[in-house]
């Protein structure tokens, strides 16, 4: 089997060092092949980004340049309409062929809210789930939705599937969640206040030079 590649979807409006941290850690946890930022373009269940698909692209490139193993895939930028997670799989699957294992990262939140996706129930035919939760947290492992339940009853595996299979699984991954959010940092920005620290300098000289969630009346 050959080595896995780990895939990270989200707005990254804009994409900080939580991001950045937890695609690190999660690479060398799994000893994945390389793990690739997929930018949503048109979000299905929440509001559109701030920031267009190009500069959600510029900053995350800004953002791991000279990191090797990470990498930006900008098939959903490219795509027009919704950004279906399972279009995005099915595409990766054509494109790489069947052997290679693919591991979708997802938030908690993302997984509790997984039955409101479209087609959810098909990820796992295309990659394995990653679930991303803080060492020793239970909660997300007992799902409330019964239709979650049997998919986790189904699906799950530890990540040692990863050499034996290609896609089908669903394991917790344990991973230092660093509590910042683009919400706040979009807030600190519009609010006049500093983001220091939260982001790569090279994204704070990006936001500056193209005025982006500027202040109010800015």
């Amino acid at each position: 089997m050959q080595p896995a590649i780990g895939l990270y979807g989200g707005t990254f409006d804009p994409v900080h060092h939580a991001h950045l941290r937890l695609a690190l850690e999660v690479r060398e946890a799994l000893g994945l092949a390389g793990l690739r930022f997929v930018p949503c373009h048109v979000p299905a269940l929440r509001a559109a980004p701030g920031a267009s698909g190009e500069q959600r692209r510029a900053m995350l490139e800004l953002a791991i340049r000279g990191e090797p193993g990470l990498s930006v895939d900008d098939r959903e930028l490219r795509r027009s309409g919704p950004s279906y997670t399972i279009d995005t799989l099915a595409s990766l699957r054509a494109e790489l062929g069947p052997e290679v294992p693919l591991v979708w990262l997802l938030g908690a939140d993302a997984w509790a809210q997984l039955p409101r996706w479209h087609d959810w129930q098909r990820l796992t035919d295309f990659a394995h789930l990653a679930v991303l939760a803080r060492p020793g947290a239970a909660a997300c492992e007992t799902p409330a939705d019964p239709a979650l339940a049997a998919f986790l009853a189904e699906h799950r595996a530890d990540p040692g599937c990863l050499r034996e299979r290609a896609a089908g699984g669903v394991w917790f991954q344990p991973a230092s969640l660093l509590d910042i959010s683009a919400s706040a940092v979009r807030a600190a920005l519009r609010a006049g206040r500093s983001a220091r620290y939260w982001l790569p300098e090279a994204v704070l000289d990006y936001i500056a030079r193209h005025g982006l969630y500027r202040p109010a009346g800015a």
